[in-house]
């Protein structure tokens, strides 16, 4: 008579799971540990202690001024962020010892005023001040 496979000793065709398991485990401790973390990206920013004075802008300071919607002024004039760096160095070169001061408003974002240092430094102006909107 003929005899299927299925009728075997069911005893002996377990399968032993035991080091799959371990393999799994192993496998997930090893990507939690040599996983990297997301950063967040920020200014680190180290205030004085107690209340320093505000800074103002004088007669001969080249005064950008960031209003709450990044909208930036450079002599009472509304410029393009592209624009900045030709508009600074044109003032710098009128006025060479003349600081530039930045008035962010608190509401305008910080990329805005980082680009308008970068700028000023690119223009080749190596004082920068942050002075609040009056």
């Amino acid at each position: 008579m003929y005899r299927s496979k299925s009728n075997r000793n069911d005893a002996g065709s377990k399968i032993n799971l035991t080091p799959m398991l371990d393999v799994v485990f192993i496998m997930l401790i090893f990507f939690i540990v040599t996983a990297t973390f997301v950063k967040e990206v920020g200014l680190d920013v180290n205030r004085p202690e107690g209340d320093p004075p505000p800074v103002t802008a004088d007669k001969t300071s080249i005064v950008v001024r960031v209003t709450s919607r990044d909208r930036i002024f450079i002599a009472q004039r509304e410029v393009d962020v592209r624009a900045v760096r030709a508009n600074i160095e044109r003032l710098h070169a009128e006025y060479p010892e003349a600081p530039v001061v930045i008035q962010p408003h608190p509401e305008s974002r910080t990329d805005t005023t980082v680009r308008i240092m970068d700028h000023a430094k690119q223009a080749g102006v190596r004082d920068i001040k942050l002075g609040e909107v009056p």
